[in-house]
């Protein structure tokens, strides 16, 4: 756990570093590609719009949904840009972990005034 804890240090430090330079109200595709471009620089094995099929009884049932990011294969990161994060999109993004079996997921809402914990939100499974 003390690696997935440098982890999401180092994410949050780029995370960090991208809304002080773009700011907010940017579309979240945007945000996405700028994360994704600045931890593969920093050596990260980043996967984007990683589909996540919903299995049922054993059965793949259709595509599902979309992981934002995918992080060393053990972190998903889930990104938004809305007036304030819901209790929804935490619901969403506990799914993910759970369907995904990854232990750690980052909810973090770019389109604030600051990334504090109301924006950027850890989720463990």
């Amino acid at each position: 756990m003390e690696d997935l804890n440098k982890k999401t240090y180092d994410i949050r430090k780029v995370c960090f570093d991208i809304h002080n330079n773009l700011g907010p109200g940017l579309l979240e595709s945007v945000y996405e590609a700028v994360l994704s471009y600045k931890l593969s620089q920093r050596g990260y094995n980043v996967k984007t719009q990683v589909l996540l099929p919903v299995i049922y009884e054993g059965i793949k049932i259709g595509m599902g949904f979309r992981l934002d990011l995918l992080i060393d294969d053990e972190i998903i990161i889930e990104l938004k840009s809305v007036e304030s994060l819901q209790r929804v999109h935490v619901k969403q993004l506990l799914t993910y972990l759970r369907l995904a079996d990854v232990k750690l997921g980052l909810l973090i809402n770019f389109n604030s005034d600051s990334l504090d914990r109301k924006n950027f939100v850890r989720l463990i499974n």
